[in-house]
């Protein structure tokens, strides 16, 4: 009985995960970052993990963050390209590349976000990581207002003042080059 009961236990304890020639992974990892990075290098995801994305970027590992939101921005959600924007306009797991930053939020925008549209319209307004364009930019910002986004109709009462969203210490980022 002894035996028995020894051998039960063997075969109902949980297997390290490794690879089976025929049957796969055995006991892979499951809502780990190691997981959600995986799934991202194949092209793998979901809502949850480009949220996980988020979670990634705020305990510093933008490097990593970077990987799971262009897979989710590939993937068409449209939250990654805030994110891939917002790395790129702060230089976060890679360089300061304000060109791409505009971009990002372009796709966002052209794909009908509101927070795209908007963050899209500002880049247009200042002229940042785009030749400046205020008419278009607050088009753009009207576009984003009417689809509800509060921000935008804040920015619309404040005569498209850009101050009234942006915090006076980013103003030496969104300074004249020339």
């Amino acid at each position: 009985m002894k035996h028995a009961f020894a051998m039960l236990l063997l075969l109902s304890s949980p297997v390290l995960a490794e690879d089976m020639e025929d049957g796969g992974t055995l006991n892979p990892e499951e809502m780990s970052i190691n997981r959600v990075l995986e799934n991202a290098a194949r092209g793998e995801v979901d809502m949850s993990s480009c949220a996980s994305g988020y979670f990634i970027t705020k305990a510093g590992r933008h490097v990593q963050a970077r990987q799971v939101f262009e897979a989710c921005a590939a993937a068409g959600y449209t939250g990654a390209m805030h994110w891939m924007s917002q790395l790129d306009n702060n230089g976060l797991g890679g360089d300061y590349d304000p060109d791409s930053a505009a971009e990002w939020d372009k796709r966002a925008a052209d794909l009908g976000d509101p927070v795209g549209k908007f963050n899209y319209g500002l880049d247009l307004m200042r002229g940042h990581g785009v030749p400046q364009d205020e008419a278009l930019g607050r088009s753009y910002v009207d576009e984003a207002a009417e689809d509800g986004l509060l921000i935008a109709k804040r920015l619309q009462g404040a005569n498209y003042d850009l101050d009234e969203v942006t915090p006076d210490a980013d103003d030496w980022k969104y300074a004249p080059l020339f």
